[in-house]
């Protein structure tokens, strides 16, 4: 069965970023649980010693428009 209601916005408030030059940063994962997201971030320093991630708290993520769901 396909679900029919939309997505609550902020149902994965926890992300981990990759941190770019020029104060750029390019979302890795989200999570539900910020223990989730401490744990992949551990896993993400030990593959990747030289690049550079952090967690965030983002309340409020984007929805995608009903356009872009149904491409």
């Amino acid at each position: 069965m396909i679900p029919t209601s939309k997505p609550k916005s902020n149902s994965h408030p926890w992300s981990i970023i990759r941190q770019l030059p020029k104060m750029q940063r390019l979302v890795v994962a989200r999570f539900h649980r910020r223990n989730d997201a401490e744990a992949y971030l551990q896993i993400l320093r030990r593959l990747l010693p030289t690049a550079s991630h952090g967690i965030v708290f983002d309340s409020k993520v984007p929805e995608r428009s009903e356009e872009s769901i149904n491409d």
